[in-house]
């Protein structure tokens, strides 16, 4: 060993005790505005059915009809494989996943529609689909026939519907207490939000909800759909999706763009009207700074074009959705909406071939960096921090299985939660050996 350099310093303890102490108000808030991804599983997509039109075999009708698009436009691995453009190799492996996820889980995320997609009806009308929306909810989770997650959209706080909003969320979410409860996977979905003090008006109608029936408190949180101009840009130039998430205290889950209502707010024409334009860009760039580190979820919107029709019409509009799921999951929205049974095929398709492409280079760079062994690419904790969670939601959607993975990584699934979501607020454990 070499000679032990002499280490010295010139300033006194107190000196870091007082930049402890002026900071200390600074930690706290950090705490507790960023405090990290939660580390539940996210889902992919959510899909939107009429509050009129939700059934018992909703679900299963669904993967049923997404099955027969397959047989009917793309009937194997090869003529789907052509018409998204997979490579070779991802060609039977995707095609096989596909069809397996829409026979054994063919929505991970329900939201059943009491707003745009329901329309205004006669109050007796919309009470009574609200109360056996939840008594056939309950009955799913009762059975375990329930999608992961499931819920409902009501309508807003607007001053023109908002009593109807009101007593349709009390409606459901009473009738799901007295079946039995609140289940774990309920998702509440706010509309049309504008104003901060909107989601501070939410966030007080849970609250009295969860005080009337003895609930934990902050037991019900909700996703805010960001949908209108206001919602983004307030009028003083600041960000209002930033203050709308501070406004729910602690109870907002997920952020949700609304392709078309933002549209058509910035006057943007209908023929132009997508998920790809200038336009929702800028909106979902804002939208994923103002949650980074604050454990809310962004997801993107929608395409209204239905894989419907002719063999010719239906693979164009595959292609279309394909094209938008894929470009969604690169710039890390990692779940978006589906309108349609025929937009499943493509929506599984593009997360597989996201997963499985990615996977192998990310298996081996988060195995170099537990072993410290050397690579082309130097990690750093948060960069593990992000090969854990990528692994894990190609695990949890069905993309990956976890005895690939642990043969390629040498890691267990409890080792790869560790990575991903070490703590509410932490970074990736270091390297073994790291300093």
């Amino acid at each position: 060993m070499g000679q032990q350099e002499k280490v010295t310093t010139s300033l006194a303890d107190a000196v870091g005790a007082e930049i402890d102490a002026a900071l200390a108000p600074v930690d706290a808030d950090l705490e507790r505005r960023y405090p990290g991804d939660p580390g539940t599983r996210r889902p992919v997509h959510t899909v939107y059915v009429p509050g009129d039109v939700f059934a018992a075999d909703t679900v299963r009708s669904w993967g049923e009809r997404a099955l027969a698009a397959l047989d009917e436009h793309a009937p194997d691995a090869a003529s789907f494989a052509a018409v998204l453009g997979l490579d070779d190799e991802l060609a039977e492996p995707v095609y096989a996943r596909v069809r397996a996820k829409l026979e054994r889980e063919p929505v991970e995320d329900l939201r059943i529609d009491f707003e745009d997609g329901y329309g205004n009806r006669p109050g007796a009308e919309e009470d009574e689909a609200a109360a056996r929306a939840a008594r056939l909810v309950a009955e799913a989770y009762r059975t375990g026939t329930a999608p992961p997650y499931t819920g409902i959209r009501a309508k807003g706080m607007e001053a023109a519907v908002r009593a109807r909003g009101i007593r349709t969320l009390d409606v459901f979410l009473t009738g799901l207490m007295e079946a039995g409860g609140l289940p774990g996977g309920l998702v509440l979905t706010l509309p049309k939000v504008t104003y901060a003090e909107q989601v501070t008006a939410m966030a007080k109608l849970l609250a009295a909800f969860e005080e009337t029936h003895g609930l934990e408190p902050g037991r019900l949180g909700f996703e805010i759909q960001i949908e209108t101009s206001q919602a983004v840009l307030a009028a003083d130039g600041t960000a209002t999706v930033a203050r709308m998430i501070q406004a729910a205290g602690g109870r907002v889950t997920g952020l949700h763009y609304g392709t078309f209502d933002y549209s058509a707010c910035l006057g943007v024409s209908a023929a132009h009207q997508a998920a790809d334009h200038p336009a929702a860009d800028h909106a979902k760039a804002v939208m994923q700074v103002a949650a980074a580190g604050t454990g809310v979820r962004v997801s993107d919107g929608s395409t209204n074009v239905l894989p419907v029709g002719p063999t010719e019409k239906v693979h164009a509009a595959w292609r279309l959705h394909y094209g938008l799921t894929r470009r969604a999951l690169a710039r890390a929205y990692y779940q978006g909406w589906d309108m349609h049974p025929g937009h499943l095929p493509t929506r599984y398709a593009a997360v597989f071939a996201f997963y499985r492409e990615g996977f192998e280079q990310a298996a081996d760079r988060l195995a170099r960096y537990t072993s410290r062994a050397g690579g082309d690419v130097m990690d750093e904790p948060a960069t593990a921090q992000a090969l854990g969670g990528y692994l894990l939601r190609g695990l949890d959607c069905g993309a990956l299985d976890i005895a690939e993975v642990a043969r390629l990584t040498g890691l267990t699934r409890a080792d790869l939660e560790e990575f991903a979501a070490p703590r509410r607020g932490g970074t990736a454990a270091p390297a073994p050996g790291a300093g």
